[in-house]
This record gives structure tokens, C-alpha cells and sequence, in this order.
């Protein structure tokens, strides 16, 4: 790795929006406590991001599923996004990071795009976790959502302003 330039790092993760998650603490007038509604159905959006640790740049994409094809079809935009230089990319030791069919793809691309295990559990050493924090602190905090539909078009409207 140290052999070739690395024109891009990235830090990559997933994270999933509920329609019932986004309760945090809040303030409000005493008296005048805030009722949120949930469904509790467990529903949401499943999103995948990069964040280019250089430039601050994001690469997202949301999804009904994290399995090994939504892995693959994520680095593909990704290679779209950056068509040129090495890229090192930082992540967690998920299932799907390690799947098999993945390896022909990597391997077309002849160690243009290298992946970098984080240690387990250590989340802290991930910065896209930061962009998580933000999204779930910020912009759905303590709103509920009557449907998926809903819920992506906030975080999709959030991600296209960053």
C-alpha cells in the first residue's frame, strides 16, 4: 500500500434510519412536553456512505437491504465518483465487506481501490459515524415519519445540501 500514491481515502459505513428512532433528549416548556408518534413497524431506509477524509466529499447511496450485491453496486458508484488514482478505503469488517463476490471486481481493478479493515468494535476510529450522529441528531430528530417515502426524502434532501 505504502508503494503506490494514495490519491483518495475514504472512511465507508451503513447505517439505517427507523421510523421509530429518532426520539432524543430535547428541551420544551414545562407543561408543554413534546408527544412524538411511532408505529414501532420497524421500518426504514438503509444508507451507505464514504466520506473522503481530504475533501470532505460524500458518496451515498440508500438501499432496501445491506447484502453483498448492495456492497458491490455502492463500490461501483464510488469508482464512479473518483476515475482516477488509488483509493484506500477504511471500514468496518461487516459480512458483506468480505464477500466473495466481491473479489472479482477488486481484482479488475488491478489494486486501484484497496480496503482497509478497521479492528473490531471500534466505531470511534470510523469518521463517517460523525455523519451518522449528524443525520440522526439533526435532521431527523424527533420527527416521526408516517412512511419510508418520508423518511427518504428528508435524509435525500439532507445529503444533497451537504
Amino acid at each position: 500500500m505504502l508503494n503506490d500514491e494514495i490519491a483518495h481515502l475514504l472512511f465507508e459505513d451503513e447505517s439505517m434510519i427507523r421510523d421509530y428512532q429518532a426520539i432524543q433528549k430535547t428541551w420544551f416548556l414545562r407543561g408543554k412536553q413534546r408527544i412524538i408518534q411511532t408505529t414501532g413497524k420497524h421500518r426504514g431506509v438503509k444508507s451507505l456512505a464514504t466520506v473522503d477524509y481530504a475533501t470532505g466529499q460524500i458518496v451515498w447511496q440508500e438501499d432496501e437491504q445491506y447484502t453483498a450485491e448492495t456492497f458491490l453496486n455502492f463500490l461501483q458508484k464510488v469508482m464512479l465518483a473518483y476515475p482516477t488514482g488509488k483509493i484506500v478505503m477504511v471500514l468496518d469488517n461487516a459480512r458483506i465487506h468480505h464477500a466473495k463476490l466481491l473479489q472479482p471486481f477488486l481484482n479488475e481493478l488491478n489494486g486501484r481501490l484497496e480496503l482497509v479493515f478497521l479492528p473490531p468494535y471500534s466505531p470511534q476510529l470510523n469518521i463517517v459515524e460523525g455523519l451518522w450522529k449528524w443525520l440522526k441528531s439533526n435532521v431527523i430528530n424527533n420527527v416521526f415519519y408516517h412512511t419510508v417515502a418520508d423518511i427518504r426524502k428528508t435524509s435525500g434532501c439532507s445529503w444533497k445540501k451537504l
